[in-house]
């Protein structure tokens, strides 16, 4: 079941991006900033209420999201968790009448399908680069920045 992240979700919630961001496959959060969005994250949760996924849609102008902070426990790939949390981030980002939302991956091929192109980065705003001085591969970046354009009243 997927719902929108409690803050009794956030320790859990650092444990997934931490699992990944050690290996340098996203960009790990403090517990501090985890607290200060605690509103973008969704969670997928098990039948126990435990987290094994989440995501976080984070608004960054009035027609741009983006999609990060993608996880989902290693011991549950493979299940379509992240595509559910993909798609729930989608359908959050559509009912705030978002236009464009964005997304800086490893795995393109996962975003493509559904409907992310690739981008030069170039083409995001400054704005969003704030978080990048944070990130142990700054300022060598090599994440693929993808866009999707979504239609928000179909």
């Amino acid at each position: 079941m997927i719902r929108k992240a409690a803050i009794t979700d956030i320790k859990a919630i650092h444990g997934l991006l931490q699992k990944y961001g050690s290996k340098g496959e996203l960009l790990p959060r403090p517990l501090s900033e985890l607290y200060d969005h605690l509103r973008d994250f969704s969670v997928y949760v098990d039948d126990k209420n435990r987290v094994i996924g989440c995501c976080a849609l984070q608004f960054c102008w009035e027609n741009l999201a983006e999609i990060r902070s993608l996880a989902v426990h290693p011991d549950h790939m493979r299940k379509k968790i992240g595509s559910k949390l993909a798609e729930a981030s989608l359908r959050e980002a559509k009912s705030f009448n978002i236009t464009k939302v964005f997304t800086l991956t490893y795995r393109p091929e996962f975003f493509k399908k559904y409907g992310f192109v690739q981008i030069d980065r170039s083409q995001l705003p400054l704005k969003i680069w704030g978080d990048c001085l944070l990130c142990i591969k700054f300022p060598d970046c090599d994440e693929i920045a993808m866009m999707k354009e979504i239609t928000p009243y179909e």
